[in-house]
């Protein structure tokens, strides 16, 4: 941000916030007549944007150079996502994002929602014919076709308790009824297409993994875990989406346990990523730590966030907690222990991350619990609808796609910003990226003409144009 548009976004913010204040004291002193004659006028409004005051999108954009907009409720025509920033020439499929997607969608199991989605998604731009991102903004949509909005006849009312309908109320004054509208889990459907994305893009530059699995299921713990050489073949390997075989059943029994009852239960996801680059992160207020906590703290029923030893490490010494450093003959700098996560100072430092994330219970259950209406009137409600007993299992694709969206975009930023000086050859950076408009060696379609190999030839092209 320029210091200019810092000074004007300053402005805007204050001057909302008088405007409001001042809203909320005629509210209180004067009643609706008051607050219509507090609001700003719509010619104070237009004058602020022709003045280049701006005001950010509330809350539906995630990242900064790879920035992923979601779109859409649950049970609304369908939900999705915009992806800007994506970089052109990476060769991605509809199939995998579907591959991503279908590890989240509902009804995989009868320990997850039956809510029977075949959450088929569709590329809308951004991707050429031959499977080539095109560097501009990449939309993909999933259309809603199993939503039940008879099931919400209840909660019309009757708020849900934990659940965001009443703090949604609060704050807009009005919300979607049926399926909770942007609070459901289907909002997730555009994180985790995202996330395909950015995980192609981490795998092709780094070797990058990125795995979650669920290490907790109320007070069951997985063990016998090993983060040097799991697999997702471990993790999809039951319908717990735990790698130890043992720990799973365990875990699907106490989810059986609560969900015969109409109760719900919480668990805890352990997320790892292998040969995450180094020096990914920023001091102070960007440190990658920061923005994996907001990440992970963005999704649905998230209550709590742990980077290496976590919350366990107050328990320790400096002496006992420390990482000591070794010179590895292949690797080079490496630590003997990982008690830091892989992120020291708030910069990845090479070695594996580790994260784990809490989920609370799923707040809709079908047993009865007191709660208030809108009017305010004291009252029972019995949901009905088609919920998770148990988040977890459906939570590790989530957790793994916006632990993915933070890492591209860190790479991205790092490379912007140290690794544009010092480099032995500018040409295709001051030239730009098609060699044969400006080399001589691949003027006429002789050698790589700037990594076109991969794309479709002219002929190809024009009779698939022509196809269409």
């Amino acid at each position: 941000m320029s210091a200019v548009t810092g000074v004007t976004h300053a402005m805007a913010t204050t001057s909302s916030a008088a405007a409001n204040g001042s809203a909320l004291k005629a509210r209180k002193s004067y009643g609706a007549a008051a607050l219509r004659n507090a609001a700003p006028a719509p010619n104070r409004v237009v004058a602020a944007r022709r003045s280049g005051m701006t005001v950010r999108a509330m809350g539906n954009t995630f990242g900064r150079m790879f920035r992923v907009t979601t779109f859409g409720e649950s049970h609304g025509g369908g939900v999705g996502c915009v992806i800007d920033g994506v970089p052109p020439r990476l060769h991605i499929t509809r199939e995998e994002l579907q591959f991503e997607l279908d590890r989240r969608r509902p009804g995989q199991s009868r320990i997850t929602t039956p809510r029977n989605e075949e959450d088929s998604c569709e590329i809308l731009s951004g991707v050429g014919l031959d499977n080539i991102t095109l560097g501009t903004p990449v939309a993909v949509l999933v259309r809603n076709k199993d939503h039940r909005s008879q099931d919400y006849g209840e909660i019309a009312v009757a708020y849900r308790p934990s659940h965001a309908d009443a703090t949604y109320d609060m704050k807009y004054g009005v919300r979607a009824i049926a399926g909770g509208g942007r609070s459901s889990a289907r909002e997730t459907i555009g994180r985790v297409a995202a996330g395909a994305i950015a995980k192609k893009i981490l795998k092709e530059i780094a070797g990058t993994e990125i795995l979650a699995y669920v290490s907790q299921v109320r007070g069951v713990v997985a063990e016998g875990v090993n983060h040097e050489t799991m697999t997702m073949e471990d993790v999809e390997s039951n319908i717990a989406r735990c790698p130890d075989a043992a720990s799973a059943e365990k875990m699907i029994a106490a989810i059986d346990e609560v969900r015969v009852r109409g109760d719900s239960c919480g668990g805890g996801v352990t997320c790892i990523v292998r040969n995450c680059p180094r020096g990914l992160g920023a001091p102070v207020f960007d440190k990658l730590e920061a923005d994996l906590a907001k990440a992970m703290m963005s999704l649905p029923a998230t209550k709590g966030f742990e980077v290496g030893s976590g919350f366990a490490g107050v328990n320790t010494t400096g002496s006992g907690h420390n990482d000591e450093f070794y010179m590895d003959p292949k690797l080079g700098l490496r630590t003997r222990t990982n008690r830091s996560g892989g992120i020291q100072g708030g910069i990845s430092n090479g070695e594996i991350v580790e994260l784990k994330i809490a989920f609370k219970p799923t707040s809709t259950i079908t047993q009865p619990q007191q709660t208030v209406n809108r009017d305010g009137v004291e009252t029972e409600l019995r949901a009905k609808g088609r919920h998770d007993p148990c988040v977890v299992p459906r939570a590790v694709p989530m957790v793994e796609a916006m632990v993915a969206l933070v890492l591209v975009d860190h790479l991205m930023m790092q490379y912007a910003q140290c690794n544009m000086l010092g480099q032995d050859d500018y040409t295709q950076l001051v030239q730009g990226n098609m060699k044969t408009l400006f080399d001589p060696a691949h003027v006429g379609g002789a050698g790589d003409a700037g990594g076109a190999k991969r794309e479709m030839s002219i002929k190809d092209m024009s009779a698939a144009f022509s196809e269409d």
